[in-house]
């Protein structure tokens, strides 16, 4: 099992309730976009882990499952699944910090050419 398939288990036991995920977000106090992400597996959307497991939790307990149960096949899941590597966590932090890094950039040059531009120093472009 992986979190596609149960984000799909959850959705069925949920529906077989006859409970929209706005009833379920209501109820829970979880937005529905965290709902949505958790039902359709994408793991990437969510939060860290203690605060998944506790939105199975609160989810299970609104749509009559036991709750621990429902914890345990999604630590089961989550154990199951892969960390990524050392080395790709640090890729992914290094492009980060150059989008980052690129973005404070653009934004020191466009305040730096305004400023320029509001002492005088630099005139403007007319069109001709």
């Amino acid at each position: 099992m992986d979190y596609v398939e149960f984000g799909k288990y959850l959705s069925q036991q949920r529906e077989l309730r006859g409970l929209s995920r706005d009833e379920v977000s209501r109820v829970t106090k979880i937005s529905p976009s965290l709902i949505t992400a958790l039902e359709e597996g994408q793991v990437e959307r969510l939060p860290g882990r203690v605060f998944v497991v506790n939105y199975v939790r609160a989810y299970a307990q609104v749509i009559g499952l036991e709750p621990d149960e429902a914890v345990l096949r999604y630590e089961e899941v989550d154990k199951a699944t892969p960390e990524p590597s050392p080395v790709v966590l640090e890729r992914e932090r290094r492009r980060r910090a150059w989008f980052i890094l690129a973005g404070v950039l653009l934004v020191l040059g466009v305040g730096a050419y305004v400023a320029l531009l509001m002492s005088g120093k630099v005139p403007p472009n007319l069109p001709r």
